[in-house]
Parts: C-alpha cells; structure tokens; sequence
C-alpha cells in the first residue's frame, strides 16, 4: 500500500518511519540539523509550491525526507486507513 503525502506524490507505507510536524519537530537543534543534512545530500524532497506542515522520514537504501502541505494527523489519518476492495471498487 502506497500513502499519498500530497502533490501527487506517494510513498510505500512499509517505508515510513514517522510523520513529524514540522513546526514543533523542528523547535530541536538535533532535528533542525538532521533535515539540513538531508537536504545537503540530496534527500529531500519537496515541490515548494506551498508552505510545508509535516515532513515524512522514509527509509529505503539512504534514507530520505519528503516534506508535504498536509497536516501530520491528516497523513496518520491516510496511513491509517484500510480500505476493502470491493470499497474501491465503489469509488470508481
């Protein structure tokens, strides 16, 4: 299953280590110096066509940080959703 992070971008759930706000998370010098360092090497990702509320740290072979304009309980709420077959079905 993939989460949608906004601007037509999606992730593989099974690689999401957290879903952070950005205003609070980023309060910390740690955290402040480890989005930095990800964006200096190249692992961050963001379209920058709107202001960013939430950053998902996603794992793979290095990980990387897509920021999104999605609040964090609105990716949590997407992350944790199940949806049946026959409920996507009906969608179309």
């Amino acid at each position: 299953m993939y989460l949608h992070v906004g601007n037509g971008k999606s992730v593989k759930k099974k690689d999401v280590i957290g879903i952070f706000d950005l205003d609070t998370s980023t309060v910390s010098k740690l955290t402040k110096d480890f989005v930095n360092r990800k964006e200096k090497e190249g692992l961050l990702e963001y379209d920058y066509s709107d202001l960013p509320r939430s950053f998902v740290l996603v794992d793979g072979e290095r990980s990387k940080i897509v920021l999104s304009r999605i609040s964090p309980q609105g990716l949590k709420l997407r992350a944790d959703a199940t949806y049946e077959a026959s409920e996507i079905e009906d969608e179309e």
